[in-house]
């Protein structure tokens, strides 16, 4: 007989206590509402949705215990204990893996000895890791709470790129990675510099839907050879970080294996490069290495998470993805090479908290309530929890069975938080090409006529038309439906299923959209005004 997790399912790993109701939205009532926000999915109104995937950030539902830490929160404007609870989590999650210390549960008990609470959680004095603590994170700080993934790219590229253009202002600077997300290419290129990805070869390599369970082809990696040859080609010095995105938002969400961080770590020090990851998806990514990868099946999500880390020299995060509903940070190992790169004059970590405490606050709550981050703190424990995250997966797994079943080109295998549409197989057949945003019609016409939100990750929100021929080689042209943890059931998945096949079959009369307002914006994809072109 099999054993429970050998079953193909996912063991249930929470039921829910507070259910919201769904308005009744007719057709009519959202075609108006699209003609008046300019057909743009991020200026849609939510409450009008029926399903809404257009984004895991911040959306997932908060569990009990999270609602329950919302209580201890401290409001106070500097060092509230939520502070140190936070440091104090990151620490167990990404450095100390089997070996937590838990403090968060010296806040929760209510612990009134003094002294324990001084020893163990307020007067610390931590060196060595991401995170500093006492007396080392006021004379080299390292750890920076921030309200989102954004923030914490912006506060580090827009900090790093005057130092750059200070030591050779005729340098062109270049930050490779396995798939740059929207927000962080354009923060890159906001300040300067030339973002480069370097997918996986087999990327849109054909995979069979039912072996999903059985093997996985780690399409996330980054293209190690090319990587390589880039730094050859230009010079050591125009690349100031190498970056790995786990998992691979960009590439359709896919996983990357330890071996090809170990491989990426290899060259970053063979050549006295930081490395960093865009950690959002770091548990998911976990959980197939887990999974998947020869030499991890016996070992636990805290141990693998450690390892991954062990490797970078530092990494932006988005709490929002999956974890809470707000949150972010940059963390970088104390006296790493990143460090050591950017404090030749002036400690980098002071340089980056005058510019935390210049926009988003003071540097013990940055930008975050004092409640936000208790909730936080105690998501962290969840999120590498082995039930909640298989739970996730499967219902991602689930999700893109059910499409390719029915014969949508889904990327396949699926990855940890969303599924993706190949929409140049999609439109196979059809007039529609490149420059038609066949993607955002899609879109479009799902949300007019079914009431599901999704998002188009392609040649409009990358800016095809805006690039040159080379920079639109690394463009792919998706659409990603994002699900957002703990939030949608088995009802939910296959009326969006039912919908999107009904579209396919009449893919036909999906329309051409052009940009009406807007499209020289950076992120235009947030704030552009779009029509769609419908043939009579």
């Amino acid at each position: 007989m099999k054993s429970q997790n050998e079953l193909g399912v996912a063991i249930p790993a929470n039921k829910p206590l507070v259910v919201r109701t769904i308005k009744e939205v007719t057709k009519e009532q959202r075609e108006y509402a699209l003609k008046k926000t300019e057909y743009n999915m991020f200026s849609f109104p939510a409450d009008l949705i029926f399903v809404d995937f257009l984004s895991d950030s911040g959306s997932g539902t908060m569990t009990d215990l999270q609602w329950s830490a919302l209580f201890h929160g401290d409001e106070s404007y500097a060092r509230n204990k939520g502070y140190y609870v936070l440091l104090e989590a990151i620490r167990d999650t990404f450095e100390r893996g089997d070996k937590p210390k838990h403090s968060i549960d010296l806040v929760l008990s209510g612990e009134t000895n003094i002294k324990k609470l001084m020893d163990e959680l307020y007067i610390t004095d931590y060196q060595g890791g991401f995170v500093n603590g006492g007396v080392s994170q006021l004379s080299r700080p390292n750890a920076f709470i921030v309200p989102q993934g954004r923030c914490a790219e912006h506060l580090l590229f827009s900090t790093i790129a005057p130092i750059l253009k200070e030591r050779n202002r005729e340098e062109e600077y270049f930050i490779p990675n396995n798939g740059h997300f929207d927000t962080t290419e354009a923060n890159i290129n906001a300040n300067g510099i030339i973002p480069i990805n370097f997918f996986s070869a087999n990327l849109l390599d054909d995979f069979p839907y039912d072996e999903m369970n059985i093997r996985n082809p780690f399409k996330g990696n980054m293209d190690v050879k090319a990587l390589e040859t880039l730094i050859q080609e230009k010079s050591v010095e125009s690349i100031p970080l190498i970056y790995i995105t786990i998992t691979n938002n960009t590439a359709a969400g896919q996983p990357v294996s330890m071996s090809n961080i170990k491989e990426v770590n290899k060259i970053a020090k063979k050549y006295n490069i930081p490395l960093f990851f865009d950690a959002c998806r770091f548990a998911e990514n976990a959980n197939f290495i887990k999974e998947f990868e020869n030499g991890y099946k016996n070992k636990t999500i805290p141990s693998i998470v450690r390892e991954m880390f062990s490797y970078v020299d530092g990494f932006t995060i988005s709490f929002k993805k999956g974890m809470a509903n707000i949150g972010g940070g940059l963390f970088f190992k104390d006296r790493g090479m990143f460090h050591q790169k950017f404090s030749v004059e002036d400690d980098i970590g002071i340089k980056l908290k005058e510019k935390q405490i210049l926009t988003f606050g003071n540097d013990s709550y940055g930008g975050l309530s004092g409640r936000d981050i208790m909730a936080l703190a105690t998501s962290l424990y969840e999120t590498i929890h082995q039930n909640s995250l298989r739970k996730r997966i499967m219902q991602v797994r689930n999700f893109a069975q059910k499409l390719a079943i029915n014969g949508l080109p889904v990327i396949l295998p699926a990855g940890g938080h969303a599924v993706y549409l190949n929409m140049d197989k999609f439109f196979e057949g059809t007039n529609i090409k490149t420059g038609d945003f066949g993607g955002v019609g899609f879109t479009i016409e799902l949300l007019r006529h079914y009431g599901i939100r999704a998002c188009e990750l392609g040649p409009f929100a990358f800016e095809w038309d805006k690039k040159t021929p080379e920079q639109r080689e690394g463009i792919l042209n998706l659409v990603r439906f994002a699900i957002p943890r703990n939030l949608y059931g088995n009802e939910h998945i296959d009326y969006a299923v039912a919908a999107i096949t009904e579209l396919y079959y009449n893919r036909d009369k999906i329309p051409k959209v052009k940009i009406s307002r807007g499209a020289k914006l950076r992120l235009r994809h947030f704030q552009t005004g779009l029509q769609p072109i419908y043939i009579k």
